[in-house]
């Protein structure tokens, strides 16, 4: 390790570490807005959820408060800045792959569905479940171009060829 590495800001490496993911920035701007809706689709559902008898309803409106508390300090730390361990916990968030944000925000949005289905509780997770979605088809990586899946096909299409030539080539 460099001494330059070693006297980065923490801040720089994290930005490293972003752009590491492959990502583009205006993406990686529509899935914290996509967040930052499903944080206030869950927690306004939430608290609507709860005003009931039921205790499943109250549960599920718990966790969908909790799932809106998870993604707005996860995602946009600034809104939550008088409390002292976000901007730890956003830090450890943003050093998490697209791939793992996914099954987090996948799962915390499908756990009240499961817990209590109605349609509060399917729309106040949707946008907070669309979320993860984002993130997990930023895991899988950018579309290659033309010219190479191409060259993939015609290449495919000759070895095809050589393999159908040997085994008529045998079989007669």
């Amino acid at each position: 390790m460099s001494s330059e590495e070693a006297t980065a800001p923490p801040k720089a490496a994290a930005a490293a570490a972003a752009d590491e993911d492959g990502m583009s920035w205006w993406y990686r701007w529509i899935c914290k807005t996509a967040a930052v809706l499903g944080g206030l689709a869950c927690a306004v559902m939430g608290v609507w959820n709860c005003v009931t008898v039921h205790p499943l309803n109250i549960a599920a409106g718990v966790w969908m408060v909790l799932t809106a508390c998870v993604l707005f300090i996860c995602e946009v730390p600034f809104c939550c800045q008088f409390v002292e361990f976000a901007n730890a916990v956003a830090d450890r968030a943003d050093r998490m792959r697209p791939w793992q944000k996914a099954l987090l925000y996948c799962g915390m949005a499908l756990f009240p569905v499961f817990l209590s289905f109605s349609i509060t509780t399917l729309f106040g997770n949707a946008i907070a479940f669309a979320t993860g979605v984002l993130y997990g088809l930023a895991s899988l990586g950018k579309k290659g171009d033309a010219v190479s899946y191409a060259r993939l096909q015609h290449q495919k299409q000759a070895d095809e060829e050589k393999l159908a030539g040997t085994t008529e080539a045998v079989a007669p």
